[in-house]
């Protein structure tokens, strides 16, 4: 019994940090003159490292990326 309650909190504890640093994705918004927002969203520190990118689309793929600027 103490056994199966040992792993069950260690598999319990090893969901939980998977779910607080792991979890992340992205997503993709196109603007009518040709700009693509790229967001990259996690739940690591809170969400501490969200990032925004607007680039231009091109037949290559995206280019001219920055960050923090209006489409």
């Amino acid at each position: 019994m103490i056994k199966a309650m040992k792993v069950l909190f260690a598999s319990l504890t090893l969901a939980a940090i998977v779910a607080l640093t792991g979890c992340a994705y992205g997503g993709v918004g196109v603007s009518a003159d040709g700009h693509a927002v790229v967001a990259r969203n996690d739940a690591f520190l809170f969400g501490l490292l969200r990032k925004v990118f607007v680039c231009q689309v091109s037949p290559t793929g995206l280019t001219a990326c920055g960050s923090g600027e209006s489409p």
